[in-house]
């Protein structure tokens, strides 16, 4: 095997980073005017040691000496060895402190500048050691090196860097900006793997990466700025398919579990295609929406392999069909095909009953796959217009055909797309006035070239598994991760979790050993993209089959439950009077508001209904997320509110309200950055991350509610912090 490189690049913007450094200056400089202009963060991974070096470059902006003490955080999840420390070219004494020596520093550093930014770091180590003198208008450098081991994730290795919080001190209203010790500088992340084919395409559930390939050298950036926490796979380039797992365990409740199928390069032949592409040439499609189209099916006439077939399908008032039959993939025979496309015109109206029974009339051959690609821009107005009763037919001829359905504007019947998709296995999208028909159907079609494995089950595991996303599983095709959610229930148990699949006609099993432990605190990120699919299917559900009130309220409990937004959450930001005093869990229940009216399955709501749904539905990264929820934002939902930790705030004069909150409930108010501001923190740790995100909050518990802000009280007995933790925290 060749010796390779991988590479991992971003040089952007960031804000406040926990992983990086920064000068405290010696008590008693007022003038201290050291700031950080730039840090250099390169990691080199060979076999599971991956090797740190952090370059940090700062200048004295100051009219006096630059004194003080380099500190930079260690994280609490990985374990750190030879570290050397350097400034310029001088080696430095530094020393390192565990959790408890660092916690002073830290809280001291909090009470003096009244700045909670530091409060995310206390639970993690420290190194420091003392510069020497910067003299006014300097730039020096810091440079940090040391290793940690790279966990292991089944078929994968897992790295991790805490990139820290999004938010300094200072704003109004309780929020805080980028003010903070850890200035906003340029930040350089590189991460090298020699020998970058033992790899496929790294992935990461926290950030959004971009790829591209190189001979051996694979170059990853993360999209947009790089802040909190970056869980990195690296998976090995297995033939067929790789299972990478990892889990999240709460002290007491179920697991979460994320099983990531990574398909591999050497896949032989690939499972053979029959492809059906029907597109709507009615009047509407005039213009440029027909071009693009046209431009779209040659595309998709251009990814079939040798062992494909197809079949080509246009409507209008009539269903036109380029052969009655199956055609296949000689030179001669795509010509032909092409010359058909070309002669299309747009022109009458839109007759989708017939064009999807043209659609599904012929099966596919034993061991193809059936894939049927749907393209309309307008409603059913010739032949049968009832949604309800196209979509019945649809799901009896449609055999085992995958379908994807794609809405071009908004006079389209969401429902009936969403139907046909969801009982195909496929995928519905919606190309919005002036967006590319050709960029989305090319990009599908490049998707689905070369399917991998079909018919996936999970087929074993050593633990119990529940509520599984997405519930059906679909293809796996090459060149795209396949991520699947759920929940598992464990005492501690670790064993082989098995995946089936149909590969060229014959059924495979593919293994890997993974451990679902009782707790884990790691890769907190699982719950809410699993709560995320969770409401995506669930609002699928109630846009298909109907609102109710048991549906509505298991969408609302999950949405406040682990912090998404949701349109039957957003009663409890904008009128909170509304809100119930039974919140369910721990004995307390949320009434159920009225129904929600019908939604309209057509226009422009209707499509972004639609599409956020499917955000939710396929949520892979708390980017696609966070896309969700500014749809919901965009259309003026949830108005000022914010997610944290779990936890949906919305700001009630000045505090910002944890949406758990009951108006009956105790509530404790402690004033921040007073001694028993800082008991709490040390008593109850969970607290830490609201706190670092509000200087005014009111976080909700089980017994009582917590309010720190102005006019608390500064000191607590022991006794007296020791029983407001165990109300905070309940049974």
């Amino acid at each position: 095997m060749r010796s390779g490189v991988i590479l991992l690049t971003c040089s952007l913007l960031a804000g406040p980073l926990m992983a990086q450094g920064w000068i405290e200056p010696a008590p008693d400089r007022p003038d201290f005017g050291v700031r950080k202009t730039q840090t250099n963060v390169s990691v080199r991974v060979q076999g599971r040691i991956a090797q740190v070096e952090v370059e940090e470059w700062f200048q004295n902006t100051g009219p006096g000496l630059g004194e003080g003490d380099y500190l930079y955080p260690l994280s609490g999840e990985a374990v750190f060895s030879n570290f050397s420390l350097f400034q310029g070219d001088v080696e430095l004494r530094g020393e390192t402190m565990d959790a408890g020596e660092a916690r002073r520093i830290y809280e001291e550093i909090v009470r003096r500048k009244k700045d909670p930014a530091l409060i995310e770091l206390v639970g993690h180590g420290l190194i420091r050691a003392r510069v020497f003198p910067i003299n006014p208008g300097e730039t020096r450098k810091i440079t940090l090196r040391y290793t940690q081991m790279l966990d292991r994730a089944g078929d994968a290795l897992q790295f991790r860097y805490a990139a820290g919080g999004r938010f300094g001190i200072g704003g109004a209203e309780g929020i805080r900006r980028p003010v903070s010790v850890r200035e906003d500088v340029p930040l350089s992340f590189t991460l090298t793997v020699e020998d970058g084919t033992r790899f496929q395409d790294p992935f990461s559930p926290t950030h959004e990466l971009r790829i591209s390939r190189d001979r051996n050298r694979l170059s990853v950036r993360p999209e947009g700025r790089l802040t909190g926490d970056l869980n990195l796979f690296l998976p090995f380039a297995n033939p067929v398919v790789g299972l990478t797992v990892v889990t999240h365990r709460p002290v007491n409740e179920d697991g979460y579990f994320m099983l990531t199928l990574s398909p591999g390069t050497a896949t032989g032949r690939a499972v053979p295609r029959d492809v059906t592409a029907v597109v709507d040439i009615s009047g509407s499609m005039s213009g440029t929406k027909l071009e693009q189209a046209k431009e779209a099916l040659h595309q998709l006439l251009a990814s079939l392999g040798p062992r494909d077939r197809f079949r080509l399908i246009a409507f209008s008032n009539r269903v036109r069909v380029y052969r009655a039959d199956w055609s296949r993939t000689g030179v001669a025979e795509l010509d032909q095909a092409r010359a058909w496309i070309a002669r299309l015109d747009a022109n009458g109206g839109t007759n989708i009953e017939g064009a999807l029974q043209e659609a599904f009339r012929l099966a596919a051959e034993d061991g193809h796959l059936p894939i049927v690609l749907f393209v309309t821009d307008g409603l059913p107005s010739v032949g049968e217009r009832n949604p309800e009763r196209i979509a019945e037919q649809a799901e009896r001829d449609r055999g085992s055909a995958r379908v994807f359905a794609f809405g071009v504007g908004y006079d389209v019947n969401t429902y009936l797309l969403d139907r046909l998709s969801a009982a195909g296995r496929g995928t519905t999208e919606y190309v919005e006035p002036g967006e590319n028909v050709e960029d989305a159907l090319g990009t599908l079609a490049t998707k689905i070239r070369h399917p991998v494995l079909v018919d996936l089950r999970l087929a074993d595991a050593p633990v119990e598994i529940d509520e599984v996303y997405p519930g059906a599983l679909p293809d796996l095709f090459l060149g795209e991760e396949l991520v699947i959610f759920g929940r598992y229930r464990s005492r501690g148990q670790t064993g082989e979790l098995v995946l089936t699949g149909q590969r060229n006609g014959r059924l495979e099993r593919f293994a890997t050993r993974a451990t679902f432990p009782r707790s884990q605190d790691a890769n907190e990120y699982i719950p809410r993209l699993w709560a995320s699919r969770k409401i995506g299917e669930l609002t699928r559900e109630v846009r298909l089959h109907g609102s109710n009130p048991e549906l509505e309220r298991e969408i609302r409990e999950t949405a406040l439950r682990y912090g998404l937004l949701s349109e039957f959450t957003s009663y409890l930001v904008q009128e909170p009077e509304r809100l119930a005093d039974d919140f369910r869990g721990g004995g307390r229940r949320i009434a159920p508001l009225p129904a929600a009216a019908p939604s309209q399955a057509s226009g422009a709501l209707a499509v972004a209904r639609a599409e956020e749904a499917r955000m939710r539905r396929e949520a892979k990264t708390q980017a696609d997320i966070a896309a969700a929820d500014e749809s919901l934002l965009n259309r003026g939902h949830m108005g000022q509110s914010r997610h944290v930790a779990g936890r949906l705030f919305a700001e009630r004069s000045g505090i910002w309200t944890d949406l758990r909150h009951q108006t009956t409930q105790r509530v404790v108010a402690i004033e921040p950055f007073s001694e028993a501001y800082f008991a709490l923190l040390q008593a109850a740790p969970e607290l830490e991350v609201y706190l670092r995100e509000f200087t005014s909050v009111l976080i909700a518990g089980e017994r009582v509610s917590i309010r720190v802000a102005s006019g608390g009280s500064t000191q607590m007995s022991t006794k007296g912090i020791s029983r407001l933790v165990q109300d905070f925290r309940g049974p």
